[in-house]
């Protein structure tokens, strides 16, 4: 197994002036980073990054979401192909840094709601579109991680066993999903139980904390998130997920109001602390 650090925690997008956070993240032990993706236009500065990170031997994962413009179940089937040429255009962009794994809520518009519960037109419209990217991830050599979000982000899929049934109706190898701890504290009845629902869908999962802190210190059931992941035999990448108050925008948009930890640094190294004391790895 790996462990990752996403690094939404600094930046909406890395440029060299994360080059000395990209050193310090790698001396500490971290094997991976998560790069966000949402700046899409300009391919230059994800070429570098790859040359960056392969200089350090740090392998990379993804996280990129969806707007109302590029709604992946819209009733609307302009807006719909506009998602695979959104997530096309993302997926160029992984390439080349050498993304695996592009994770995220790419099933539909984040912060987007209807009133309503998730119908099963958008069910199938989701599966449809997801089904053409799955293709253009594979032609890449990247796998999609669908992540299901709570339900005060998004309506359409808020647990770990409608995220498998998702992932099943698509019927990809180049699209499975992620479980988020942070989530499904908020979403499921029992983190042990939840994971076994999706074992045989999960590629990628996120440790974070109730409050979007260190890992570890909060409510989260972590007991049961590590004897469920040990039970079902994950041995993917262990990213930590975490937000502060840099960016005043990131934080508008994750809610966070306070600060929630003493240092960036600090999170990271007790986060890795933690992971390692409670997944066994040395």
């Amino acid at each position: 197994m790996k462990i990752g650090m996403n690094l939404l925690l600094w930046t909406t997008e890395v440029t060299p002036e994360h080059d000395g956070l990209l050193d310090q993240l790698k001396a500490m032990g971290f094997d991976s980073v998560e790069v966000p993706v949402f700046a899409i236009d300009d391919p230059a500065p994800y070429e570098r990054l790859g040359k960056r990170l392969k200089s350090l031997g740090l392998s990379a994962t993804a996280v990129t979401v969806m707007s109302p413009e590029t709604n992946p179940i819209s009733p609307d089937p302009q807006i719909r192909q506009a998602a695979v040429a959104q997530l096309e255009k993302v997926l160029d962009r992984c390439a080349a840094f050498d993304c695996e794994i592009l994770c995220g809520p790419l099933h539909s518009a984040i912060g987007q709601f209807t009133g309503n519960g998730p119908t099963e037109d958008e069910f199938k419209a989701g599966v449809e579109t997801l089904s053409k990217v799955a293709e253009k991830a594979q032609a890449r050599n990247i796998r999609l991680a669908v992540e299901y979000l709570n339900r005060f982000e998004n309506y359409f899929l808020t647990t770990a066993a409608d995220t498998a049934r998702f992932v099943r109706a698509v019927n990809h190898p180049s699209l499975k999903m992620m479980y988020d701890s942070f989530h499904a504290h908020i979403e499921e009845k029992n983190q042990a139980k939840a994971i076994a629902s999706c074992a045989a869908e999960t590629i990628h999962v996120h440790v974070s904390e109730n409050d979007r802190g260190i890992p570890g210190t909060g409510q989260v059931d972590w007991d049961s998130y590590w004897s469920g992941l040990k039970a079902s035999g994950y041995d993917g990448s262990l990213t930590i997920e975490a937000f502060g108050r840099a960016l005043p925008a990131l934080a508008a948009a994750t809610k966070v109001w306070r600060d929630l930890f003493p240092d960036p640094l600090g999170l990271c190294r007790d986060g890795l602390s933690f992971i390692k004391s409670r997944s066994g790895i040395a």
